[in-house]
């Protein structure tokens, strides 16, 4: 709604003070009929003392309405959904007083369990259902603190809701509500955890994905977390190391436990465990343990791995970051254009039953790398040796604008004939509006009748697709 001048604004509380109790209370019972976070509100002022059960009830019943969708609710209609929604939760914010925390907890939950299961009814794409369900997550999380519920019988909730709710947006674990559980409720959930974690089969590799493994393993890490125990947390984390990131992860957790000798151990299982499906992230994190130890000759190797096995732009940065760093970036620098060179023609040269001749080398990543280091020079002269990516070629068109005029109408002129042939009208303004930065440059070249020439020949050729020809007759410098 539309904020009221404050002139507006003293007028109608000057004529609001001069109105009879009885005609105030018309008007905001009638307001109240069309307007829902009122009534809400007015639900909320108006219970009497000692009537929270009453009001406890009422509020049951507004989170049913609110929740309850019939057939299913698409993205055109989603804001019918969570918008009400939207206002229940903010009714209930107005509840997390100590007089009502208590009453707030179970209202909440119940919230969130109705607003669960309406979910698998609505396309929530934009995530809007999903915030709301964060914010009902957040409010019973403050109620339980501010509440102090018994302890057993919250854990034995937290466990239900952790391990029940289809969609889990919300965090029930351990961990979260580590404070509110204290040593009695964490027992508590720990137990009713173990009993499930004992009950699983052993893991086995084929079945594919088990969601019960993959839940009670959370719940038992987190778990660990919430008691501070490393050795529990990695015994529990060791029991799937179906990849090298689950190794990083256990040498992640060592390292914030400043147990470095450990963690490089596990990173280097990691490695050795997974040759042939290793993990970047995890040789990063070794790159960076082997830097801080002196391992100079290790670090740059596992880099130049990297590089070799996927060249482009980032593992080029990466070479660069820990060949500066050691010194030896200019020989660096040269062995890894070189090798690259030789990439790109060997890849160029390679034939099979399908591609029986040489293709044209792919310039793309050198002319990435030359735009990065800033050297126009070198992208120039490598964009004109093969192919390459068009948003390069328009990096480097844009590059040289200032400096190299004449390149950038070459670069131009060279993508917009392309483009048009896409036949979208997509591409055809992506056209006009390369056109018009040629005619700008040409412009400042003092080439404008030889501008008015290009254009002419342009409508010539395209005179077929009348929307790109619309969109020159429109265009202006």
């Amino acid at each position: 709604m539309t904020k009221k001048p404050a002139s507006m604004q003293q007028q109608f509380k000057t004529w609001l003070a001069q109105q009879p109790h009885e005609v105030l209370v018309g008007m905001l019972l009638e307001v109240a009929q069309r307007d829902d976070r009122l009534a809400q509100t007015l639900l909320l002022k108006s219970t009497p003392a000692g009537a929270q059960d009453s009001l406890v009830d009422d509020l049951h019943r507004l989170i049913d309405d609110v929740t309850t969708v019939t057939g299913f609710v698409d993205w055109r209609a989603l804001h019918s959904f969570v918008d009400p929604l939207d206002q229940a939760v903010d009714t209930l914010e107005e509840l997390l007083t100590p007089e009502y925390a208590a009453a707030l907890v179970e209202l909440a939950q119940y919230a969130i369990e109705q607003t669960e299961a309406a979910l698998e009814n609505v396309d929530d794409s934009d995530g809007l259902v999903g915030d709301v369900l964060c914010r009902l997550g957040e409010l019973h999380l403050k109620a339980c603190e501010l509440a102090r519920p018994d302890a057993e019988s919250l854990a034995h909730d937290l466990f239900r809701l952790e391990t029940t709710l289809p969609f889990g947006v919300c965090s029930f674990s351990a961990y979260t509500y580590r404070d509110v559980l204290g040593e009695v409720g964490l027992r508590q959930y720990r137990a009713l955890a173990q009993a499930k974690w004992d009950a699983l089969r052993p893991a086995d590799a084929q079945l594919g994905f088990d969601h019960e493994r993959f839940k009670i393993t959370g719940i038992m890490e987190d778990l660990a977390r919430a008691s501070g125990n490393v050795d529990e947390l990695i015994a529990i984390k060791s029991g799937n190391l179906k990849n090298a990131f689950n190794y990083l992860e256990i040498a992640e957790i060592l390292t914030q436990a400043k147990r470095h000798d450990e963690a490089l151990q596990w990173a280097e299982r990691g490695l050795k465990a997974y040759p042939e499906r290793p993990d970047n992230r995890l040789r990063d994190f070794l790159v960076g343990i082997y830097l801080q130890n002196q391992r100079h000759e290790e670090a740059l190797q596992l880099t130049w791995i990297q590089f070799e096995e996927q060249p482009a732009l980032g593992a080029y940065q990466k070479l660069h970051g820990v060949a500066n760093q050691l010194g030896l970036w200019p020989e660096q620098r040269a062995r890894a254009l070189a090798w690259l060179q030789e990439f790109i023609t060997r890849e160029a040269n390679q034939t099979s039953r399908y591609t029986p001749k040489p293709s044209e080398p792919d310039m793309s990543c050198r002319v990435a790398i030359a735009l990065w280091e800033s050297d126009l020079e070198a992208a120039w002269n490598a964009i004109h040796q093969g192919s390459c990516q068009q948003s390069l070629r328009l990096s480097l068109a844009q590059a040289m604008e200032s400096t190299r005029a004449r390149e950038a109408i070459v670069l131009y002129r060279q993508m917009i004939p392309d483009t048009v042939n896409q036949t979208n009208n997509t591409a055809y303004a992506s056209a006009v509006t390369w056109l018009r930065k040629v005619g700008q440059l040409m412009a400042g070249l003092d080439q404008t009748a030889q501008f008015g020439v290009y254009v002419a020949e342009l409508r010539a050729a395209f005179k077929p697709k009348r929307n790109f020809i619309k969109l020159l007759d429109g265009m202006k410098l």
